[in-house]
């Protein structure tokens, strides 16, 4: 029998950088543009649609709270605290639950150009972000409106978004690439996001939770220890911080291992797969 021919080494695919990082920002950063123009192509009012959504949300919450069941009518500037909340859960449900997706709906791109794969779910953070930067510009002249009168504590706020950020990142790398094998990722992410927004200080706060116990569980939740970080920074500097609520500074390790640790595993997990994801769609 004739031996048969050597193949040679299996040709690796693209991985999640590529070995560029300049052609990574480069190509995220201009996805990321089109995308966001293209969002509001052909719509006569543009972004007011983007911003219509937290803003209906806000007030809703803001007459129930205040006019039907009083609950929390007493937690000082309490529309922009309502606001504030939803606005950045807004920006962590979209980056997220867009990623999911984001991968398999870029199909055709993905088979027949090698890049770097990291940027698909890197972009829908990045033009999330965009969506972020307009609306907080709104929450801080709202804020200002509102009485809110700057202080030391708003050096935070650059701080807390960029944890944000990458709480956004790592989760949204990570459900890209296992929504790739796994299809039911996207309807338990679904459930997952409406978990996140009852579990977190979004549309209520912290202090009309009567249990000093349920309100230390919450801030294990990075997302919830953000949340309540930023009111206590951008907001009212004598509302309880993330720390007081949690019950000390030490405690805060559980939620920032969390973050450090979905942004790691998120990944590594979507280096790893990223050869093989054009095989795998």
């Amino acid at each position: 029998m004739s031996a048969q021919p050597a193949l040679g080494r299996p040709i690796r695919g693209p991985s999640a950088l590529g070995g560029e990082f300049g052609r990574f920002v480069h190509l995220t950063r201009t996805l990321a543009v089109s995308d966001f123009k293209l969002r509001f192509f052909g719509s006569a009012l543009g972004y007011f649609w983007q911003l219509m959504r937290p803003l209906l949300l806000f007030g809703v919450l803001y007459l129930v709270f205040t006019q039907a069941i009083k609950l929390g009518a007493s937690v000082k500037f309490l529309p922009v605290v309502l606001l504030t909340s939803i606005v950045l859960y807004t920006f962590f449900a979209e980056s997220t639950a867009q990623a999911v997706t984001a991968v398999v709906d870029r199909e055709q791109l993905v088979r027949k150009i090698q890049f770097p794969r990291l940027v698909i779910p890197t972009t829908t953070v990045v033009t999330a972000s965009f969506n972020l930067g307009l609306n907080f510009l709104v929450i801080l002249i709202f804020a200002l409106a509102s009485g809110v009168e700057p202080h030391r504590s708003w050096l935070q706020v650059p701080i807390i978004l960029i944890l944000l950020m990458a709480l956004a990142f790592g989760t949204a790398t990570l459900l890209s690439a296992l929504f790739v094998r796994f299809r039911d990722v996207k309807p338990i992410w679904d459930v997952l996001l409406q978990v996140f927004l009852y579990g977190s200080p979004v549309i209520y706060a912290i202090e009309t939770i009567d249990s000093p116990e349920a309100r230390e569980i919450l801030m294990l939740n990075p997302l919830g220890a953000l949340l309540q970080q930023m009111r206590h920074a951008l907001i009212d500097p004598t509302a309880p911080s993330a720390a007081a609520v949690a019950g000390g500074w030490e405690r805060l390790l559980i939620p920032g291992g969390i973050l450090v640790a979905v942004v790691v595993v998120g990944y590594w997990y979507f280096n790893r797969e990223a050869p093989r994801i054009a095989e795998e769609l």
